[in-house]
Formats: C-alpha cells, structure tokens, sequence
C-alpha cells in the first residue's frame, strides 16, 4: 500500500514514515500544500494522510480540489484544531476519517488498517487466500499452517497480491505499493521481490502475465 503523507512538521513527519515504513507501507513524504495537490493529481497513492496547516496552501483546500477533480483516494485528516465546525466541514469536503493531535501511532495505524478493510470490502484483519493467511494488524503470514518470514517488501507484494487475487495487477501498480514515489529503485528490483516470495511460498502462488503484470489465483494451493 502507497501512503502520501502530506505534514510540515518535520519530527512528527519523520516518526510517521518510520512507523508506517516498518509495518511495511510505502510512505511519499510532502511537505506543503501546492506540492501536495499537484501529487494527488496523479492520483498515485492507496491512502492520504493530510495535515490542515500546511505552510502555503490549506488543508481544507487541498482536500476540497481533490475531491472536485475527481480524486477518490480515502483521505484521513491529522490536525491540532479539535473544533467541532471543522471537523465537520473536514467530513463534509470528503475526508473519510479524522485524528486530532496529538495522536498516538498505534490509533493512527489502526485508523489505516480500518480504512484500507472499508476500501477492500474486508470485515477484519485477516485475508485468506487458499492456503495463504495474511494478518495486517501483526503482518504475520502463514503459508499451509505454518509461518512465513517476510522483509516489509516482501510483505507489501504479498499483500497487493492477495488483496486483488484473481486479477491482473499491472506492473507499474505493484511498483507503487512497494516502493511509493521513490526513484531510487532498481529496474528489476520487482522481479527480485517476485523471486523471493516464490522461493518461499512455491512457484505457482504468483504467475507472471508477459508485458502486464502479475496476479494471484484467487485460490493457490
């Protein structure tokens, strides 16, 4: 999953990439608004996590021209104003889930994984795909009962994997859950991750589609 964290505040910055990077999510760090609206355009993220008082551009409005041109990524909004008339109108110009500051990392954890389950039609945590068991509370994965030891990538593969079983997920799509914005990525650092997961969950668990992609069958054995 791509997060685009889009908050000026540096430290509470810095502490929220790390915390999501480690439950395996590809963070986009944004700093201000008007880099922030230009981004969503291209509509990259699986979920924004938006602060209201950015330096050059309010968060209100950020949201607001998202959400007129047609953006319908889910939106969580992080902010100190605790006023009922904005968290109101936050709700109203389409921000599907609001945090006041302070907030404790776990509850903005919980907050996504509740948001990514709304998004992908799941009643809890768990996703089941034949012999494949996936908790995203824990980032535990069994495979035919036993554990399976993942790195973060490994684990963000996986999970887009299982979460759009039985379809074809485009190669360019699966880059930007794993690795986000970031160009620092080799040009077959996709195909290694693929590799790596078929050595150790078996070679038929991730079938390559020539030119497109890769999916999951929706049942593998």
């Amino acid at each position: 999953m791509h997060i685009m964290l889009i908050e000026d505040d540096l430290q509470l910055g810095d502490a929220i990439q790390h915390a999501l990077t480690q439950r395996a999510y590809a963070v986009t760090w944004l700093r201000n608004g008007r880099e922030a609206a230009e981004a969503l355009r291209g509509q990259s993220a699986d979920l924004v996590l938006l602060d209201l008082g950015l330096p050059d551009k309010d968060g209100l409005d950020v949201l607001a021209e998202a959400r007129r041109g047609g953006i319908k990524t889910p939106v969580l909004v992080m902010t100190a104003r605790d006023a009922v008339e904005t968290r109101i109108r936050g709700l109203d110009l389409g921000a599907d889930d609001y945090l006041v500051k302070p907030f404790h990392l776990e509850e903005l954890a919980a907050r996504i994984r509740s948001l990514t389950r709304r998004a992908q039609g799941l009643a809890d945590n768990l996703i089941e795909q034949g012999s494949l068991r996936m908790n995203l509370a824990t980032t535990e994965v069994e495979f035919r009962g036993q554990p399976v030891a993942l790195t973060r990538r490994e684990f963000a593969l996986l999970r887009t994997l299982m979460e759009r079983a039985g379809r074809i997920v485009r190669r360019e799509s699966l880059e930007n859950s794993v690795y986000g914005l970031d160009t620092n990525v080799e040009s077959n650092a996709l195909e290694v991750q693929v590799h790596w997961l078929r050595r150790k969950l078996g070679q038929d668990v991730i079938r390559t589609v020539r030119g497109v992609g890769y999916m999951m069958p929706r049942e593998p054995q």
